[in-house]
């Protein structure tokens, strides 16, 4: 079978996910305690496949509680950007060209806004997994909305734009 994005998905048994791009949660700490959050209870720590495609490009800001490691894997390069509270933007490529500056893992601490989108090259798709501490869950996810991020971060307001739904 030729590796391309919808091999990918079906053999990755990956789904839609609601921030754009697809995926699979692969990994919960079920073995070790819970932690306590201010959402409640949580693994310790979960994993998930997030795959980006020419057809869902784009992973929509959003914002999560807890720290997220990114593992690059395979593909074409993705392009990450992150707001901090204070507004500082940083700008981070994933991909397999370190000697260029990409990155093949990158940490994202709770609290950041963060996006990405599929850089243009021949795979057509962009892989990565990434281990959530603690364990990810939809509670302590926001979806990022178009005009409270435009107010809160003007001096973003173009990014804000592309990388939200209205």
């Amino acid at each position: 079978m030729q590796l391309n994005s919808k091999a990918l998905v079906s053999t990755l048994s990956l789904e839609l996910h609601v921030e754009g791009g697809y995926f699979r949660r692969t990994f919960q700490a079920d073995q070790q305690p819970w932690v306590e959050t201010i959402g409640g209870p949580r693994y310790s720590m979960s994993s998930i496949y997030y795959l980006l495609t020419t057809d869902s490009s784009i992973g929509q800001f959003h914002l999560n509680r807890s720290d997220i490691m990114h593992y690059y894997h395979l593909g074409d390069a993705i392009q990450y950007s992150l707001i901090s509270p204070d507004g500082t933007l940083k700008t981070v490529v994933m991909g397999s060209n370190v000697m260029a500056g990409e990155y093949l893992q990158l940490h994202v601490p709770g609290g950041i806004w963060k996006a990405s989108r599929l850089m243009k090259g021949s795979a057509g798709f962009g892989l990565v997994s990434e281990a959530v501490s603690p364990g990810f869950d939809f509670a302590d996810m926001e979806m990022g909305d178009r005009q409270k991020l435009s107010d809160e971060f003007p001096e973003h307001q173009a990014l804000i734009e592309q990388l939200t739904r209205d």
